[in-house]
């Protein structure tokens, strides 16, 4: 066999492993970058993929072992999609294997080429969707939609991403809409990013509706492997017009993309927190420039970091500043709880009584109110008052919650569950009781202070069954619910037209928190919580956002008051500049993990010494993150600090790969890892 039937492949090995995730196979025949292979490595036979590269030159055919099966029944994967993990694998210092295999179906790997062959044929003779007898009616669209959507078709769209900044309401929907119709009657393919699986249903049913001729496809989590396997064959294959997901379908292949959609951009839920930890909305940018092709980012709120490129030019703001169908936002009311009386070991009421007697106005005028505390369970805690005792985990530096329906201390972090004992496990005390309040709690105490009045409650925990939280969101929208309490999966997206009352029972909790991003979480959620309500314009008038709050005077509650989503972030990015912090400076953050924090400690530590003296990069001391311990493990973390986002890249690049060989001299330590671009630090 010739030197010339050498391919390079792509393999899954792990990060920073001794083997590179570039290595040479010999191939019966030369094959296209793209292609799906099976191989040996080791003792395993494990996918891989060709890629783009020549081949060792140094090494000689005797050294190289075969290609097991050649999956090339299914078309490469292209160019652009090959482009696109080679840049997120190396910006957040992966391997391209790894990477690249990692973002394939998992489903993928257990069919050979003729099941792989079959099913591609079935796919490829799907008959075309016929088209509706009746096409949907298009709304009107209001000047500032009409304006967006020109600026959208205009030169330049390719090359600079737009920032669609619409207030909640105002009919981001519809542009997405419109912009997708003007990119599939040119033949294109549609990606939409949403943050979060329980969005992804509506969005595609306004998607279906208004596009019943092509075919959609999602891809999230929720999907069953083998859906999963059949949307990502049809995108690949270009049979699917419009692909809706979550952050992992920013690595969909699609051979036609026309344009790039996200919405929510500033959702955290789009930084992937495990394994190669990208951001799926930077991608999705990256993308769409790569392909010279529009990337639309739509937020109420957008991320600091996409507000500063508006700022510096590099982005285009796409303004909609008024709600469709003469809807308001509410006017927000901020309530002082320093104004309530307080008595000694009695629990501040979970409402003050103005926002008590405005809810009960709601019911009484057949309104609804939504109630947003963002903390599931009953409390947070269980504690004995005689001996002090609380209820942490064993397992982790944090509290078990507890959770009333089912008698339970749960921990969130590591899942540790017990019954709820009858007495203080260390005195004996029969007087345990609950400290604080999660959702479970505040439900309870609503329905005894609303005789009559129908409470649901939307949490992780209230819709963990399968179809629970579309059954719940029906009611709400039917009608059937008076009061609706839930954490932050119910402030974003929804178009509940019957609220009229948001109330944020206990926003103070993220105001001075140590994450210097906490405070523009908490405005973004407050500013999407509001939106729920005013969105129906005969009931904007009396619509309104009740904060109970212990800070009044607080900046961020002014602006929240005005609504005004410029000042808020202008003095955030002072701040942010003030303290060279994102997007003003450029941030990694390696992890440790270890089975003692002397182990971890003495990792990082040595991983500092070897960056001594690098250009341009500061390295802060080891420190425990907010919980330190998750199921027995041990965890601490070490910051890294540029001003220049290349010298940081150009030193992560070298620095890295000295960790491995630096991890076997350190043997308590289980796992390490890079966060480019961390959300927390």
């Amino acid at each position: 066999m010739s030197a010339a039937a050498r391919c390079v492949v792509a393999v899954e090995t792990p990060q920073h492993a001794s083997l590179g995730g570039l290595l040479d196979y010999l191939c019966e025949q030369p094959l296209a970058p793209g292609t799906l292979l099976r191989v040996p490595l080791g003792r395993r036979e494990v996918p891989g993929i060709v890629w783009d590269a020549a081949p060792d030159s140094a090494a000689t055919d005797g050294q190289l072992r075969p290609v097991a099966e050649a999956l090339d029944a299914l078309p490469p994967l292209g160019d652009a999609w090959r482009r696109l993990v080679d840049f997120a694998a190396a910006y957040y210092q992966r391997g391209v294997g790894e990477l690249a295999l990692a973002v394939l179906p998992p489903e993928l790997r257990k069919l050979d080429n003729t099941q792989l062959g079959r099913r591609v044929a079935k796919l490829q003779k799907l008959p075309p969707l016929p088209p509706a007898a009746d096409p949907p009616a298009l709304p009107p669209l209001t000047d500032e939609q009409a304006a967006a959507l020109a600026a959208l078709a205009g030169p330049g769209n390719g090359s600079t991403p737009a920032l669609l900044h619409g207030v909640t309401g105002s009919g981001k929907t519809e542009v997405y809409l419109r912009a997708a119709d003007a990119a599939l009657a040119q033949g294109r393919q549609v990606l939409v990013l949403v943050p979060e699986i329980n969005l992804t249903p509506q969005l595609e049913a306004r998607f279906a509706a208004r596009f019943p001729g092509r075919r959609l496809v999602s891809l999230h989590s929720a999907l069953t492997p083998a859906q999963r396997l059949r949307h990502w064959m049809l995108a690949h294959l270009g049979g699917a017009d419009l692909v809706l997901g979550t952050r992992l379908a920013v690595f969909a292949p699609l051979p036609r993309l026309g344009l790039v959609v996200v919405d929510e951009e500033h959702d955290p839920s789009f930084k992937q927190q495990e394994g190669a930890r990208y951001s799926a909305r930077d991608l999705a940018v990256w993308r769409a420039v790569d392909a010279g092709v529009p990337v639309l980012l739509g937020s109420a709120t957008p991320s600091l970091e996409t507000w500063q490129r508006v700022q510096e030019g590099r982005y285009r703001r796409l303004a909609l500043d008024q709600r469709i169908g003469g809807g308001a936002m509410p006017r927000v009311r901020l309530f002082d709880m320093n104004t309530l009386p307080r008595e000694r070991g009695v629990e501040q009421p979970a409402l003050a009584p103005p926002l008590l007697e405005a809810i009960r106005q709601r019911l009484e005028r057949g309104e609804q109110s939504l109630l947003l505390l963002n903390r599931r369970g009953y409390a947070p805690v269980l504690h004995c008052g005689a001996c002090g005792w609380k209820s942490g985990c064993p397992h982790c530096s944090a509290w078990r919650v507890f959770h009333k329906l089912d008698r339970t201390l749960r921990c969130h972090h590591c899942g540790f569950t017990e019954r709820v004992p009858r007495a203080c496990p260390d005195c004996g005390n029969l007087d345990i009781a609950p400290v604080g309040r999660g959702t479970e709690k505040l439900e309870e105490q609503l329905a005894a202070l609303l005789p009559g009045a129908r409470v649901a409650r939307i949490d992780a925990d209230s819709t963990r069954a399968v179809g629970a939280l579309e059954s719940q969101l029906s009611a709400v929208h039917a009608g059937d619910v008076d009061v609706l309490v839930g954490t932050q999966m119910v402030a974003k997206g929804h178009d509940f037209r019957r609220i009229t009352l948001v109330a944020s029972v206990n926003a103070d909790a993220a105001l001075f928190a140590s994450d210097f991003r906490a405070p523009e979480r908490l405005f973004a959620l407050l500013m999407q919580a509001a939106g729920r309500a005013g969105r129906d314009a005969e009931q904007a008038a009396r619509s309104e956002m009740w904060i109970q709050t212990w800070h009044p005077t607080h900046a961020l509650y002014a602006a929240l008051k005005r609504h005004d989503y410029a000042a808020f972030a202008a003095s955030q990015l002072d701040e942010r500049r003030s303290a060279s912090l994102p997007p003003f400076s450029h941030l990694a953050l390696v992890r440790a993990e270890a089975k003692t924090v002397q182990a971890a400690t003495e990792f990082l530590n040595a991983a500092a010494a070897l960056a001594a003296g690098a250009s341009h990069i500061s390295v802060y001391p080891v420190v425990p993150p907010a919980v330190s311990r998750v199921a027995d493990v041990e965890r601490l973390q070490m910051l890294l600090e540029s001003p220049s986002r290349p010298a940081l890249q150009r030193f992560l690049a070298g620095w890295l790969p000295q960790l491995q060989p630096l991890r076997s001299q350190h043997k308590g330590v289980l796992r390490w890892a890079v966060d480019v671009d961390p959300l927390a630090i």
